[in-house]
């Protein structure tokens, strides 16, 4: 049995060699092994915090946009319909003046005819004046005895009469 168990002075120097090494690793290993330990848990919770607060940073963009995007598609569609709105009022305004315009010119057209069949009309009176006349001038220059005379010069200047206002029409 003597060779399973180790001697006494073996066991001694085996326990403060391990103490020895204990104590140097505590001294100058751990503390630089714990604190890079704690440095790199410190990191990594800040990363998360970071991540987190990142995706409720995206979260809350996200939202936003698409508030923005909804209000800018509302704003569109508004001003869409402003345009519409606008095109209907350009077009009856257009609409309304054409008939208005429409409707002096067919006045004016009116006035002008009513104008030119008064002049027409007023012609007319002086050349049946005129002719009256000269019917009554011929009359008398002629001295017509007879009433057979009288009744074939006024039925010519009847004639040239009508063949007048024929070609006035």
């Amino acid at each position: 049995m003597d060779l399973v168990l180790p001697g006494l002075g073996l066991t001694f120097w085996m326990v403060l060699v391990f103490g020895l090494l204990l104590f140097l690793l505590k001294k100058f290993a751990w503390k630089p092994i714990l604190s890079a330990l704690n440095e790199r848990e410190n990191s990594i919770e800040e990363a998360l915090k970071s991540a987190e607060q990142a995706r409720e940073q995206m979260s809350k963009l996200k939202s936003d946009n698409e508030a923005l995007f909804k209000q800018a598609r509302n704003e569109r569609d508004e001003i869409l319909k402003e345009a519409r709105d606008m095109k209907d009022s350009i077009i009856s305004e257009a609409k309304r003046s054409a008939e208005e315009e429409g409707k002096r010119m067919i006045q004016k057209a009116t006035e002008e005819i009513s104008k030119q069949k008064a002049v027409a009309i007023a012609e007319l009176k002086g050349q049946v004046a005129s002719l009256s006349v000269s019917i009554a001038e011929k009359l008398i220059n002629n001295q017509l005895s007879n009433s057979a005379e009288q009744q074939t010069i006024i039925a010519n200047q009847v004639n040239n009469l009508n063949n007048n206002q024929q070609a006035i029409a």
